[in-house]
């Protein structure tokens, strides 16, 4: 910890991790130094986003402390080839830039908390996306493990047919591969039915009107539940935006000019934000070309880059990304149906 009233030099604490105790010692002992009113004083705070998340804000906050997070990648460095990097420095470096931030100057990104029940929410998809990783990484490892003996299966690894052929070819494997196999498909067994069980908690949740927003925006052709719940959860579900370009930076969808005298370079988009949604939405604007032949967005990117090449239609791509988050945030902030989309038929 590093603490200072501004006209002071600056008080140097070491603190063990998560010890909030010491915490609050070391800024009593700082309000001593300065002379403060233990009452009155006001302390601020900062720190950088990381691992612990919001825990340590929540706690400062309780405890009467203006704290904010920071993210650490908007922090300035020199530009030296080499800096010297320590922990006493970064501290120093913290607190310069906390007293220019109160002073009304705009040294970094503060990052925006999410209530415990919205972060809480995000659990899902995220331990979703993560369970779709392992089942590839185990399918692949058992395939791999096959061709070592020139067994390709002509069915899926982990189907329906998949006991069956494997019991069938086991016995064309040495001992210890085969009960390297089995273990491996084992994994891969359970890993699937963990992600069906979060598929069945989704769906139900969509089904039974838990998840309004999740439940508007997929009504949209080209955009699937689960696609709707990672939009919603990441972004659009606790998140406020004055305009579009605050949230085209949110996403990492805002552009990133380079010019010095008559040099002028476009450097493409920051890719400073949510790395989740930027992903999908890239991903849905490829399928939205194709669900959605008629709408205004669909035609805006027919007209400027379908006709330029493949270079062209990747840079149109994330325009079209831009503008379609755009257009879902005013659809859920006021039903606005995209300008030439379609929903999907009611069922029945």
């Amino acid at each position: 910890m590093t603490a200072s009233d501004g006209g002071r030099g600056p008080s140097r604490y070491n603190v063990d991790a998560g010890d909030t105790a010491a915490v609050a010692h070391c800024i009593g002992k700082a309000r001593e130094r300065c002379k403060l009113d233990p009452q009155a004083a006001r302390v601020h705070s900062c720190y950088e986003a990381g691992r612990d998340g919001w825990w340590l804000h929540r706690w400062l906050i309780g405890q009467g402390v203006d704290n904010i997070v920071v993210d650490s990648s908007s922090i300035e460095v020199n530009r030296h080839a080499r800096r010297a990097k320590t922990d006493r420095i970064d501290g120093d470096k913290l607190l310069a830039m906390l007293l220019r931030h109160h002073r009304g100057e705009r040294v970094w990104s503060v990052v925006h908390e999410p209530t415990p029940e919205d972060e809480d929410a995000r659990r899902t998809h995220r331990e979703f996306a993560r369970l779709t990783k392992e089942r590839t990484s185990h399918t692949n490892r058992i395939g791999s493990l096959l061709v070592l003996h020139n067994l390709r299966p002509h069915v899926i690894v982990g189907g329906r047919d998949w006991a069956a052929w494997w019991e069938h070819h086991c016995e064309q494997v040495p001992p210890l591969l085969r009960a390297e196999i089995e273990r491996e498909s084992a994994r891969l067994a359970l890993v699937k039915q963990q992600v069906k069980m979060l598929e069945t908690v989704q769906r139900e949740q969509v089904a039974t009107s838990k998840q309004p927003q999740v439940a508007q925006l997929a009504q949209l052709r080209a955009i699937g539940p689960k696609g709707a719940w990672v939009l919603v959860k990441e972004v659009f579900g606790w998140r406020h935006f004055a305009n579009r370009r605050e949230l085209a930076g949110c996403l990492g969808l805002a552009p990133t000019p380079y010019a010095s005298g008559d040099g002028q370079i476009e450097q493409g988009i920051s890719k400073a934000g949510n790395k989740r949604v930027r992903t999908l939405l890239v991903e849905l604007a490829w399928n939205w070309l194709r669900l959605q032949p008629g709408s205004s967005l669909t035609d805006w990117f027919n007209r400027r880059f379908a006709g330029g090449g493949k270079r062209m239609r990747r840079v149109g791509i994330i325009a079209l990304a831009r503008r379609l988050a755009t257009a879902l945030w005013r659809y859920l902030q006021s039903g606005e149906i995209p300008a030439g989309a379609s929903l999907k038929p009611a069922a029945a």
